[in-house]
């Protein structure tokens, strides 16, 4: 099971893709290098009008089916996507989406705990399921002959779910020892959620996806129950089956597996309260012996205008583009290549959040070059890009790398499905998937200036430093565990 936030990596060290806050066809990104805008070609003079060309129905128990065909190889994957995340917890009860993520492998009155798991392994398929603020989502990728066999299970579990006492106190232990694992003992991500908790103050976006360890500790089975039973159900999901499929061969199954399984009109609404962050900078500062070099990140909240359909949001993506797009971007070439500051720098935008986002501009430093340095530096650059803005010629490149990128994911069977699902469980339609391309390729230089303006007053930052451990005589303010 995984954690998906899109929040960019706060370990600088680690390379960070560019996800769009437009519908995310940039998560089945390629690095969008020169090599990747020479294979481009001639997209900008041949933009396709469609990409997956998806087709869709609705059951008559509310339950939305998407079928994405690709017949080159005899291989499907099958994800139900429930339009429920961690945003939906319950104040106090921080982790209780991803909880039952995990709980949903322990069976029902047809299953045994763990036996799903064991089904798809020797069939020799994979499967897996992920958590993120507005969704959680689970998929098996296997033959196509097996697809029927997934849907059962799959619908078997989607009201069927049985829990016992021991299993949820066993697996509550289970989540709180991951929390220890991925969040606690990693410097980079307790940095993350420092930052997330001034950055998106007020919002839901400001609690962790896994919560937080005291909210785990008191998860109950009353939690669990009441929670399942109020968002897990057909006319509050989307299945999507990505591969050699049809429409005509798919819907039969559907109708068949997941046809009987009642609706529930009583699905709450999903509330998205607005960020109420800071309205001053904020520097947190990390120091932790698994630390041995500086790194720097620095998060603002992105305009309103750049989170949804409007233009901006595609001309930001572009700009993105340019400023951080492998070793021949802005921020690469003249931070790294040319002045040597810095191993690694770029920037980047959050995405899975449907009120709000974050662009980050992050890096760590050479030796011999401190934090400060690194930060001057991109001052330098961001003043650079707002005075003299960026050319056609730059433009022209970034656009034809991001529609080679959008025909690139093609290819995949399960890049799609994901493609769709997350798009779908933030709120846009198949329609903004297949438009991304179009719309992407109508941005003009003068939209990428103009947006690189509103997108850099930054009247709210937050910056992040992590630090190796400090010499005993040091005096600084420090976040500590």
């Amino acid at each position: 099971m995984r954690l998906l936030s899109l929040r960019p990596v706060l370990c600088v060290s680690l390379a960070l893709a560019t996800v769009g806050t437009v519908p995310v066809l940039s998560t089945a990104a390629l690095a969008a290098d020169a090599h990747t805008a020479a294979l481009a070609g001639s997209l900008l003079d041949n933009v396709p009008d469609s990409i997956f060309e998806p087709e869709t129905f609705t059951l008559d128990n509310g339950l939305q089916v998407v079928v994405i065909t690709n017949d080159r190889a005899p291989v499907v994957t099958h994800m139900v996507w429930y339009k429920v995340g961690s945003a939906d917890d319950p104040r106090g009860r921080s982790g209780l989406a991803h909880f039952l993520e995990h709980l949903m492998f322990k069976g029902t009155d047809k299953i045994e705990p763990g036996e799903f798991s064991q089904i798809i392994s020797s069939l020799g398929g994979q499967e897996n399921a992920f958590t993120s603020f507005e969704y959680t989502a689970f998929y098996q990728t296997v033959a196509k002959e097996h697809l029927p066999l997934m849907m059962e299970l799959e619908a078997d579990r989607m009201t069927g779910l049985t829990l016992s006492p021991d299993i949820v106190t066993s697996e509550r232990s289970v989540i709180a020892e991951e929390r220890r694992q991925v969040i606690e003992s990693r410097p980079y991500r307790r940095l993350g959620e420092a930052m997330d908790a001034l950055l998106y103050a007020g919002s839901p976006y400001a609690v962790p996806i896994i919560g937080w360890s005291e909210d785990i500790d008191n998860l109950g089975q009353s939690d669990v129950e009441n929670f399942y039973h109020r968002w897990y159900a057909p006319n509050n999901a989307v299945l999507i089956v990505s591969g050699d499929i049809t429409m005509d061969e798919l819907r039969p199954l559907a109708e068949k597996y997941y046809g009987p399984v009642k609706r529930n009109d009583n699905v709450p609404e999903r509330i998205r309260p607005m960020p109420h962050p800071i309205k001053a900078t904020g520097e947190i500062t990390l120091r932790d012996p698994q630390v041995d070099r500086p790194s720097y990140v620095r998060s603002f909240l992105a305009p309103e205008n750049t989170l949804r359909t409007e233009p901006e949001a595609y001309a930001l993506s572009v700009l993105t583009n340019i400023m951080s797009s492998g070793s021949t971007s802005r921020l690469y070439e003249a931070l790294v290549v040319k002045e040597r500051i810095a191993n690694s720098v770029g920037m980047a935008q959050g995405s899975g959040r449907i009120s709000a986002s974050e662009i980050s501009l992050y890096g760590d430093p050479v030796e011999g070059k401190s934090v400060d340095d690194l930060s001057a530096a991109l001052d330098a650059e961001i003043k650079r890009l707002l005075d003299g803005g960026v050319t056609d010629d730059e433009v022209a490149a970034a656009k034809e790398r991001l529609l080679a990128q959008a025909i690139y994911a093609r290819d995949s069977v399960s890049g799609p499905a994901n493609i769709f699902g997350r798009s779908l469980m933030e709120d846009y339609t198949l329609e903004d998937v297949e438009a991304w391309p179009r719309r992407v390729a109508a941005v003009t230089t003068e939209m990428v200036n103009a947006v690189a303006r509103d997108v850099f007053d930054e009247e709210e930052v937050v910056t992040g430093i992590l630090m190796p451990p400090k010499a005993e005589n040091a005096q600084e303010a420090e976040l500590s565990q």
